[in-house]
This record gives C-alpha cells, sequence and structure tokens, in this order.
C-alpha cells in the first residue's frame, strides 16, 4: 500500500473514539477493512483484533493496544502532524505495525506474522495482554508503545497500586485523638521514608523505588465517622518484587489503625539487547539513518505480562515522543510514522529468518 493509505488508515482510525472497555467499534473497523491488505481477522472473545498474514508454524507476534485513555480530542492534519487521542499511544505504533506486515509479507521465506491489537491497556485489568498471553508462545515479540522511530525499548518498571483506608468516631477539634487523615499522613510518611531508603546507592532512575499519591480524601461524614481514603501508586524496579514490596510495608503500618489493600501487581521485566531480533531491528534503524537507541522506561507496558510468559526475545518499539502521552495536544508527526514503517518492513524478514 502507499504511504497515503497508511496515514489514512491511521486517521480513520483515530476518528473512532476508544477509550478502554470501548474499543468494540474499532476492532470490528479494522477486522472490515484489513482484508484489503491481505490479513485474516478475528476478534477473539476479549475483544483483541488479531489480523494474520502468512502461513508455517513459525510465528512471529506484533502485539499493540488498540484503547486510549479517556478524552475526545479534535482529530485533524496540520503541517505534516497528526492530532488526535491515541496518536501517540498508541494507534500510531499499530497501525505501522499492520503496515509493515503487509509490506514485509511478500519477503518472508515461510512463517506467520500475527498483529494483535489488545484491549484495556490503559486500564488496571490489562485484560487484552493477559487473554494474548495464552496464546502458544511466537518466535518473537515486538510490542507497540512510542519509543521514537529510532530507538528500541528493552524494559519497563513494574507497578502495584496500594490504597489505605480509615475510619474512627468523630472527636471535636479541640481533643487529642489524632483524625483520620493524619493517622493516613503518618502512613504517607512511613512509606516515603522506606522508598528514601530503599534508594539509597540507586543513581538510575529505572532502579529507583518510585511513589507517587494519586487520590486521597478525608474529612467526617453525616454519621459522625470520620473516614479517610488515600490512593498510592508504586513504580518497581526489577529488583523489588511486588510480594517482597508488600511484605515490607505492612509492618511498617501494623499499628495505625487503617486497613491496607495491594492490587493491580505487574512485575517489572527487562531483555537483552543481543537477540536475532534486537539485531535486525537496531540495523534497520540504522539503516534509516537513526541513532538506534536503547531504552528502558519508568511506566509500565504490555510487555511486562506477555514477554515473562512467553520466554521469547521481546522488546518495545513505535513512533511517537512518549512525553505526549495522554496529552491534551497529543499529537504525531507523519514522517515519523512511515519512517517506523520502513524500518520494521525492512527487519521483518531478517528478524523472521534469526528467530527461527
Amino acid at each position: 500500500m502507499k504511504d497515503a493509505e497508511v496515514l489514512d488508515l491511521l486517521e480513520a482510525s483515530l476518528r473512532i473514539p476508544s477509550p478502554s472497555g470501548e474499543e468494540r467499534v474499532l476492532a470490528e473497523f479494522l477486522a472490515g477493512f484489513l482484508p484489503r491488505w491481505g490479513f485474516e481477522c478475528a476478534i477473539d472473545p476479549v475483544g483483541n483484533l488479531i489480523a494474520a498474514m502468512g502461513e508455517g508454524p513459525d510465528e512471529g507476534v506484533l502485539l499493540g493496544h488498540i484503547d486510549t485513555v479517556p478524552g475526545d480530542l479534535p482529530v485533524y492534519r496540520e503541517h505534516g502532524i497528526l492530532h488526535g487521542r491515541g496518536s501517540v499511544d498508541a494507534k500510531a505504533s499499530f497501525v505501522t505495525f499492520l503496515a509493515a506486515i503487509a509490506r514485509a509479507a511478500p519477503s518472508l521465506a515461510g512463517g506467520r506474522l500475527v498483529a494483535i491489537g489488545c484491549v484495556e491497556e490503559e486500564a488496571a485489568s490489562s485484560r487484552g495482554a493477559h487473554a494474548a498471553k495464552l496464546r502458544p508462545p511466537p518466535r518473537f515479540c515486538i510490542v507497540g508503545e512510542p519509543s521514537g522511530w529510532d530507538a528500541i525499548t528493552l524494559g519497563y518498571k513494574g507497578f502495584l497500586m496500594m490504597e489505605l483506608r480509615g475510619e474512627i468516631g468523630r472527636a471535636h477539634g479541640a481533643h487529642a485523638a489524632e483524625s483520620a487523615t493524619e493517622i493516613a499522613a503518618e502512613a504517607w510518611q512511613r512509606i516515603q521514608g522506606h522508598a528514601r531508603e530503599r534508594n539509597q546507592g540507586r543513581e538510575k532512575l529505572f532502579d529507583r523505588l518510585m511513589l507517587r499519591l494519586v487520590g486521597g480524601r478525608g474529612g467526617a461524614d453525616r454519621d459522625g465517622i470520620d473516614r479517610a481514603r488515600f490512593e498510592f501508586q508504586w513504580r518497581l524496579p526489577p529488583d523489588i518484587g511486588s510480594a517482597e514490596l508488600e511484605a515490607e510495608i505492612r509492618p511498617l503500618l501494623e499499628d495505625l489503625d487503617l486497613r491496607v489493600r495491594f492490587q493491580g501487581a505487574i512485575e517489572a521485566w527487562q531483555g537483552p539487547r543481543t537477540t536475532g531480533l534486537h539485531r535486525n531491528l537496531l540495523a534497520a534503524i540504522r539503516a534509516e539513518g537513526g541513532a538506534a537507541r536503547c531504552l528502558l522506561k519508568t511506566g509500565t507496558a504490555d510487555l511486562n505480562i506477555v514477554a515473562p510468559h512467553w520466554g521469547c526475545p521481546a522488546l518495545a518499539y513505535g513512533p511517537g515522543d512518549a512525553s505526549l502521552d495522554h496529552a491534551p495536544d497529543e499529537r504525531i508527526a507523519c514522517d515519523e510514522v512511515l519512517r517506523a514503517t520502513r524500518i520494521l518492513t525492512r527487519a521483518l524478514p531478517g528478524i523472521m529468518a534469526d528467530c527461527r
């Protein structure tokens, strides 16, 4: 297909809102469109789009996500820039996958390439990736996330949500009794101190334990009960697992009148840079004139879910500036989309050959 068709498909995808849990319309649109590019398409029981091309027992997977965070943004092209929700995170990556597979397929000596458009990546459930990982392990996996056209991502940090709830009988403000909010604030000070202690000697951000307060509320209700509820988000380095962190935090808070809950655990994952997948993709980036950088990211992605389960060579790659993820001015350069498409088209035959 021509470059203009690639950009047209991306723009059409942006015009179909698909916040997490509402991806069905976009999946059906793509399943109806992609056969004209030569794909066999299906939608799996959780709503993932499965688009495949080629024959043979050797299968490579290019896994993206078709959901976005909430928020309607105007979709338009101006001066070579395509604006719209999901342009960076991460519909551009997925459309790049589809175009590259269609272009590279005639050069493959057997084998099958499968693009999976996952649902609910932006939700805590990660429902699409958990369903996709039950497929037989492929020879390699590329996950679609913005790394910039000239870089690949080797790994992401882990993730853990923590909730504190306090509930006590309301006391007069002149009394010495602590409020539920004050008790929760004491917990916040303790876990902050634990994070600082854990991070001693850790200079790189990817290696640090990161803690963020993402929501909170406290005060007395009409029933006379003083309540507090606070939510924290942990980002975990590869050497600190979610169960280990929970085991460290609970004793710090056991003397406080709080209920502590941990949920949504995803472990950190980092792969090598020496496989045939990595070598071929980095070589293709250099051939396009790129620096071929390798990144480690402090966020979390579907790569964390599928890569350790499949145990195959894996990385994340996709066009776009990751600082624009979820931004109110999310946008991507059309030239970057086309560069990434050319790079993947060049790399896929060698990746398939080397990963068999």
